[in-house]
């Protein structure tokens, strides 16, 4: 009997899977999303200091 080889991406899932690598993998989602939400923010606040509106920026991080 042949053993079928397993692709990298369906290693990667069996090891993501195992119990003690679930948090981890949350944490990674957790990780790029609030980096996103980082990146968007200053992404924000640099046209609005493009603008000239950087009173603004307070009034946001305020709400």
């Amino acid at each position: 009997m042949e053993a079928q080889a397993k692709t990298g991406l369906d290693q990667f899932i069996e090891i993501l899977v195992k119990p003690d690598n679930i948090p981890i993998a949350g944490m990674l989602i957790l990780v790029f999303f609030f980096t996103w939400i980082g990146l968007k923010q200053a992404r924000r606040n640099d046209q609005l200091i493009e603008e000239g509106r950087e009173d603004e920026i307070v009034k946001e991080m305020g709400e």
